[in-house]
């Protein structure tokens, strides 16, 4: 596993390469804004599921980071 930014011996006075992170930033941002599009032709209901689906991910993902262990059950 990689280390938190905070270890990092430079830390907070970190820099960074704008043309090596540009490019994917725009790549996120256009497929983000393809995503809404999409999810525009949708019901209420579905883009309700995507977006709590989404945010479970998240927060799973997230407690994953930080070394925790989380489980989804659906009921």
């Amino acid at each position: 596993m990689g280390t938190f930014i905070h270890q990092h011996a430079d830390w907070p006075h970190f820099t960074w390469n704008i043309d090596k992170i540009l490019n994917l930033l725009s790549e996120a941002r256009n497929l983000q804004g393809r995503l809404l599009g999409k999810m525009e032709s949708l019901g209420f209901d579905l883009k309700n599921e995507a977006l709590l689906d989404t945010l479970t991910l998240d927060v799973l993902k997230s407690s994953e980071i930080e070394g925790g262990a989380l489980t989804m059950h659906s009921d």
